[in-house]
């Protein structure tokens, strides 16, 4: 296998290069259902499609509070583009629940409303507790990093596993929302190891990495499948009771098909490969391929994406 390169230049997958797009998408043809016949894993999408335009943020606020005390210039400058690119992420996903969501009869601002007054709140009690307590906030940001850095390993797989797919466009799933998937999921492999450099370089060690992948792993994990049965017993698409059993069989049913992920075995199978004691970011992933999609996702062609 040879060394990967991005426009005939070794990349670094290390520190593969990164480039802030912005992007756009239209919606206005595009269903709420936009995976046929797959209500459970569409709505599934949908509804982490929630959680990112919050945790997008918390991911900024985390890094943003680690930078001044950060010494390499080059993760430093990392973080400059990791932050844009999380910030046009995040803008992208909330059109999807204002342009698509609630004019379809899911409004979402009962969820995102409270969620970004929570991360407000929080900003400001960080603000206060390295005024207060310098070795009590370093302690926090450092259990929360670890658990973004957890985080951001299943968006860089799940990003990769979403551009590799060819069961989406063969069953017919919504050309724009994959685009946007794809756009986003490559943008997470090109980004896959600044958290994970940031925790280590403030100090933060195994056992916290650990304890802080459970936590956000068993948080994520039911949160989604909450989520997801509320959107499902929301949508006024959906006809007669929406039941467990019902859920289940439909979720199963995607899962067969390959239009999404086992949830609990690919929890748990990357979580084995996160959790080895000599992981690192650039061991997972491949930055070439994201690079190879990013120069034909219609959207970053719209904006104006040159190679490298």
């Amino acid at each position: 296998m040879g060394v990967p390169t991005v426009n005939d230049t070794a990349v670094d997958e290390r520190h593969p290069p990164m480039k802030v797009r912005r992007v756009t998408f239209d919606w206005s043809r595009t269903p709420v259902h936009w995976i046929p016949d797959a209500p459970a894993a569409t709505h599934m999408v949908n509804f982490f499609q929630i959680l990112l335009t919050t945790g997008e943020k918390w991911f900024v606020q985390c890094v943003q509070e680690a930078t001044p005390y950060l010494d390499d210039p080059r993760l430093r400058a990392e973080i400059k583009d990791f932050i844009g690119q999380e910030i046009v992420h995040a803008r992208n996903h909330q059109g999807v629940l204002d342009q698509l969501l609630a004019e379809n009869g899911l409004p979402t601002d009962h969820i995102t409303g409270p969620a970004h007054a929570q991360l407000t709140e929080r900003a400001k009690k960080m603000a206060e507790l390295a005024r207060r307590s310098p070795r009590r906030f370093r302690r926090r940001l450092l259990f929360e990093l670890g658990a973004v850095s957890a985080i951001e390993h299943y968006t860089a797989v799940v990003g990769e596993w979403i551009i590799k797919n060819t069961v989406l466009d063969e069953c017919g799933a919504d050309p724009v929302m994959l685009d946007l998937f794809r756009w986003h999921g490559a943008e997470e492999v090109e980004h896959r190891s600044v958290v994970f450099d940031v925790f280590e370089q403030l100090g933060g060690k195994y056992p916290l990495r650990a304890v802080s992948w459970v936590i956000a792993v068993t948080l994520l994990s039911s949160t989604l499948a909450a989520g997801t049965l509320d959107l499902l017993r929301r949508d006024p698409a959906i006809k007669g009771p929406v039941t467990l059993p019902r859920v289940y069989r439909s979720y199963r049913r995607s899962v067969r098909r390959g239009q999404i992920p086992g949830m609990a075995m690919f929890f748990l199978k990357e979580g084995l490969i996160y959790l080895r004691p000599s992981h690192h970011p650039s061991k997972v992933c491949s930055t070439q391929l994201a690079v190879d999609y990013l120069k034909r996702s219609p959207a970053a062609q719209a904006a104006g994406y040159t190679p490298y």
